[in-house]
Protein backbone atom coordinates (compact mmCIF):
# COMPACT_ATOMS: atom_id res chain seq x y z
CA UNK A 1 0.00 0.00 0.00
CA UNK A 2 3.05 2.55 -0.08
CA UNK A 3 4.96 3.34 -3.59
CA UNK A 4 8.42 3.33 -3.71
CA UNK A 5 8.29 7.23 -3.22
CA UNK A 6 6.77 6.48 -0.09
CA UNK A 7 8.81 4.10 0.87
CA UNK A 8 12.11 6.60 -0.10
CA UNK A 9 10.32 9.47 1.31
CA UNK A 10 9.78 7.41 4.90
CA UNK A 11 12.65 5.44 5.51
CA UNK A 12 14.25 6.42 8.36
CA UNK A 13 10.67 5.59 10.22
CA UNK A 14 10.08 2.48 8.71
CA UNK A 15 13.18 1.25 9.50
CA UNK A 16 12.26 0.98 13.50
CA UNK A 17 11.18 -2.03 14.48
CA UNK A 18 8.05 -1.31 15.95
CA UNK A 19 6.75 1.21 13.14
CA UNK A 20 7.64 -0.32 10.56
CA UNK A 21 5.95 -0.48 7.18
CA UNK A 22 2.52 -1.31 9.18
CA UNK A 23 3.06 1.91 10.97
CA UNK A 24 3.56 4.03 7.85
CA UNK A 25 0.14 2.73 6.31
CA UNK A 26 -1.38 3.48 9.27
CA UNK A 27 -0.47 7.28 9.35
CA UNK A 28 -1.52 7.66 5.63
CA UNK A 29 -4.39 6.12 6.22
CA UNK A 30 -5.58 8.46 9.25
CA UNK A 31 -7.01 11.81 8.79
CA UNK A 32 -6.45 14.56 11.96
CA UNK A 33 -7.71 17.73 13.15
CA UNK A 34 -5.11 20.39 14.09
CA UNK A 35 -7.39 22.86 15.94
CA UNK A 36 -5.46 26.22 16.11
CA UNK A 37 -2.23 26.81 13.53
CA UNK A 38 -0.37 29.30 16.12
CA UNK A 39 2.82 28.28 18.38
CA UNK A 40 1.94 25.10 19.18
CA UNK A 41 -0.06 23.85 15.50
CA UNK A 42 2.98 25.00 13.49
CA UNK A 43 5.09 22.20 14.91
CA UNK A 44 2.32 19.99 15.14
CA UNK A 45 1.86 20.48 11.45
CA UNK A 46 4.61 19.87 9.88
CA UNK A 47 6.07 17.00 11.71
CA UNK A 48 2.57 14.95 10.99
CA UNK A 49 2.45 16.52 7.35
CA UNK A 50 6.44 15.15 7.02
CA UNK A 51 5.80 11.95 8.77
CA UNK A 52 2.89 11.31 6.28
CA UNK A 53 -0.31 11.51 7.97
CA UNK A 54 -2.40 10.83 5.25
CA UNK A 55 -5.06 13.83 5.98
CA UNK A 56 -4.82 16.98 7.74
CA UNK A 57 -7.35 19.03 8.46
CA UNK A 58 -5.97 22.82 10.07
CA UNK A 59 -8.34 25.15 11.25
CA UNK A 60 -8.05 28.68 12.55
CA UNK A 61 -10.03 31.83 11.81
CA UNK A 62 -6.85 34.08 13.05
CA UNK A 63 -4.42 35.95 10.88
CA UNK A 64 -0.61 36.16 11.11
CA UNK A 65 0.56 39.38 12.86
CA UNK A 66 4.10 40.48 13.74
CA UNK A 67 3.90 39.50 17.29
CA UNK A 68 3.37 35.55 16.39
CA UNK A 69 6.62 35.53 14.38
CA UNK A 70 8.38 35.21 17.66
CA UNK A 71 7.32 31.68 18.14
CA UNK A 72 4.88 30.42 14.94
CA UNK A 73 7.70 29.28 13.36
CA UNK A 74 5.97 28.19 9.81
CA UNK A 75 5.40 32.14 9.42
CA UNK A 76 7.29 34.78 8.25
CA UNK A 77 7.07 38.59 7.91
CA UNK A 78 6.24 38.55 3.95
CA UNK A 79 3.05 36.51 5.34
CA UNK A 80 1.78 39.13 7.88
CA UNK A 81 -2.60 39.67 7.32
CA UNK A 82 -2.87 35.98 6.10
CA UNK A 83 -4.88 33.71 7.33
CA UNK A 84 -2.87 31.29 9.39
CA UNK A 85 -4.60 28.15 8.82
CA UNK A 86 -4.07 28.51 4.96
CA UNK A 87 -0.32 29.61 5.46
CA UNK A 88 0.09 26.70 7.38
CA UNK A 89 -1.32 24.36 5.05
CA UNK A 90 0.16 25.86 1.99
CA UNK A 91 3.93 25.16 4.01
CA UNK A 92 3.11 21.86 5.36
CA UNK A 93 1.91 21.17 1.53
CA UNK A 94 5.29 21.96 0.07
CA UNK A 95 7.18 19.94 2.26
CA UNK A 96 5.10 16.79 1.65
CA UNK A 97 2.69 16.81 -1.19
CA UNK A 98 1.93 13.49 -1.00
CA UNK A 99 -0.03 14.77 2.18
CA UNK A 100 -3.77 15.77 1.57
CA UNK A 101 -4.08 19.25 3.53
CA UNK A 102 -7.07 21.21 4.08
CA UNK A 103 -7.33 24.86 5.41
CA UNK A 104 -10.55 25.85 7.33
CA UNK A 105 -10.10 29.47 8.35
CA UNK A 106 -12.62 30.04 10.23
CA UNK A 107 -13.82 29.20 14.30
CA UNK A 108 -15.00 25.68 14.81
CA UNK A 109 -18.10 25.85 17.13
CA UNK A 110 -21.43 23.96 17.76
CA UNK A 111 -22.47 21.68 14.74
CA UNK A 112 -19.55 22.78 12.98
CA UNK A 113 -17.12 21.60 15.40
CA UNK A 114 -18.92 18.35 16.25
CA UNK A 115 -18.79 17.21 12.19
CA UNK A 116 -15.15 17.83 11.94
CA UNK A 117 -14.52 15.84 15.40
CA UNK A 118 -16.46 13.37 14.21
CA UNK A 119 -15.22 12.77 10.95
CA UNK A 120 -11.32 12.40 11.70
CA UNK A 121 -9.00 9.33 13.78
CA UNK A 122 -7.64 11.94 15.99
CA UNK A 123 -8.00 15.50 17.15
CA UNK A 124 -5.28 17.71 18.12
CA UNK A 125 -5.95 20.60 20.33
CA UNK A 126 -3.46 23.48 20.04
CA UNK A 127 -5.66 26.65 20.73
CA UNK A 128 -5.33 29.15 23.94
CA UNK A 129 -8.32 29.56 25.61
CA UNK A 130 -10.49 27.11 28.08
CA UNK A 131 -13.71 27.65 26.25
CA UNK A 132 -12.29 26.26 23.40
CA UNK A 133 -10.69 23.60 24.73
CA UNK A 134 -13.71 22.41 26.69
CA UNK A 135 -15.50 22.71 23.52
CA UNK A 136 -13.36 20.45 22.10
CA UNK A 137 -13.09 18.17 24.72
CA UNK A 138 -17.09 17.75 24.47
CA UNK A 139 -17.22 16.92 20.88
CA UNK A 140 -14.29 14.77 21.07
CA UNK A 141 -16.25 12.76 24.25
CA UNK A 142 -19.49 12.62 22.24
CA UNK A 143 -17.64 11.39 19.16
CA UNK A 144 -15.28 8.74 20.77
CA UNK A 145 -12.62 10.44 19.44
CA UNK A 146 -8.87 10.70 20.98
CA UNK A 147 -7.80 13.89 21.91
CA UNK A 148 -3.88 15.26 22.30
CA UNK A 149 -3.76 18.34 24.49
CA UNK A 150 -1.53 20.94 24.70
CA UNK A 151 -0.79 24.37 26.26
CA UNK A 152 1.84 27.16 27.09
CA UNK A 153 2.46 30.10 28.55
CA UNK A 154 5.27 32.04 30.31
CA UNK A 155 8.01 29.47 30.68
CA UNK A 156 5.15 26.44 31.69
CA UNK A 157 4.06 23.71 29.30
CA UNK A 158 1.63 20.82 29.99
CA UNK A 159 0.44 17.71 27.91
CA UNK A 160 -2.48 14.58 28.13
CA UNK A 161 -4.05 12.64 25.89
CA UNK A 162 -7.45 11.20 26.17
CA UNK A 163 -8.65 8.44 24.79
CA UNK A 164 -12.10 8.11 24.64
CA UNK A 165 -12.05 4.43 22.60
CA UNK A 166 -11.37 2.60 25.77
CA UNK A 167 -14.30 2.84 28.17
CA UNK A 168 -13.39 4.36 31.70
CA UNK A 169 -10.66 6.98 31.18
CA UNK A 170 -11.01 10.71 32.10
CA UNK A 171 -11.42 13.39 29.75
CA UNK A 172 -9.95 17.16 29.93
CA UNK A 173 -12.84 18.37 32.28
CA UNK A 174 -12.36 15.98 34.43
CA UNK A 175 -8.50 17.88 34.66
CA UNK A 176 -10.26 21.13 34.83
CA UNK A 177 -13.88 21.32 36.45
CA UNK A 178 -14.11 25.07 37.45
CA UNK A 179 -11.76 27.22 36.52
CA UNK A 180 -13.75 30.51 37.08
CA UNK A 181 -11.70 33.46 35.97
CA UNK A 182 -8.02 32.46 35.96
CA UNK A 183 -7.69 32.02 32.18
CA UNK A 184 -4.77 34.71 30.58
CA UNK A 185 -3.55 34.66 26.82
CA UNK A 186 -0.17 34.73 25.58
CA UNK A 187 -1.00 38.43 24.96
CA UNK A 188 -1.19 38.98 28.48
CA UNK A 189 1.50 36.76 30.02
CA UNK A 190 3.91 36.35 27.83
CA UNK A 191 5.27 33.25 26.77
CA UNK A 192 8.84 32.21 25.42
CA UNK A 193 9.48 30.93 21.75
CA UNK A 194 10.68 27.55 21.98
CA UNK A 195 8.45 26.14 24.52
CA UNK A 196 5.49 26.11 22.30
CA UNK A 197 8.04 24.04 19.81
CA UNK A 198 8.98 21.76 22.61
CA UNK A 199 5.24 21.39 23.73
CA UNK A 200 4.05 21.00 19.85
CA UNK A 201 6.72 19.00 18.86
CA UNK A 202 5.85 16.17 21.66
CA UNK A 203 2.10 16.59 20.79
CA UNK A 204 3.00 15.26 17.16
CA UNK A 205 4.94 12.29 18.70
CA UNK A 206 1.97 11.40 20.99
CA UNK A 207 -0.38 11.78 17.53
CA UNK A 208 2.16 9.31 15.23
CA UNK A 209 1.82 7.07 18.95
CA UNK A 210 -1.47 6.54 18.87
CA UNK A 211 -2.23 6.75 14.98
CA UNK A 212 0.53 4.03 14.52
CA UNK A 213 -0.32 2.17 17.10
CA UNK A 214 3.23 2.22 18.43
CA UNK A 215 4.73 3.09 22.15
CA UNK A 216 2.77 3.91 25.40
CA UNK A 217 0.37 7.39 24.83
CA UNK A 218 0.14 9.55 27.55
CA UNK A 219 -3.08 8.58 29.29
CA UNK A 220 -4.56 9.63 32.08
CA UNK A 221 -1.41 11.39 33.01
CA UNK A 222 -0.45 15.15 32.69
CA UNK A 223 3.47 16.08 31.89
CA UNK A 224 4.33 19.78 33.26
CA UNK A 225 7.30 21.31 31.78
CA UNK A 226 9.19 24.12 33.88
CA UNK A 227 11.36 25.25 30.78
CA UNK A 228 13.24 27.45 32.85
CA UNK A 229 14.65 24.50 34.23
CA UNK A 230 13.91 22.10 31.72
CA UNK A 231 12.27 19.74 34.52
CA UNK A 232 9.25 17.58 34.07
CA UNK A 233 6.88 16.44 36.25
CA UNK A 234 3.99 14.12 36.16
CA UNK A 235 0.83 13.71 37.86
CA UNK A 236 -1.72 10.68 37.25
CA UNK A 237 -5.37 11.24 37.60
CA UNK A 238 -8.63 9.46 36.95
CA UNK A 239 -11.98 10.32 35.63
CA UNK A 240 -13.89 11.94 37.27
CA UNK A 241 -17.78 10.64 38.27
CA UNK A 242 -19.64 13.87 38.75
CA UNK A 243 -18.01 15.39 35.82
CA UNK A 244 -20.48 17.81 33.75
CA UNK A 245 -19.20 15.92 30.07
CA UNK A 246 -18.14 12.36 31.05
CA UNK A 247 -19.73 11.83 34.48
CA UNK A 248 -22.48 9.56 35.55
CA UNK A 249 -25.20 12.58 35.63
CA UNK A 250 -25.78 11.80 39.44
Amino acid sequence: MLDDDELMRYSRQILLPAFDVAGQVRLKESRVLIVGAGGLGCPVALYLGAAGVGELIIADDDVIEVTNLQRQIAFNSSQIGIHKAEALAEHVAATNPLVKVTALPRRLSGALLDEQVAAVDLVIDCTDNFSTRFAINQACVAAKTPLVSGAAIRGEGQLSVFDFRTPGGPCYQCLYPDLGDQELSCSEAGVIGPLVGIIGTCQAMEAIKLLAQVGHPVTSRLLLLDAWRLEWREMKFARDSRCAVCGDGD
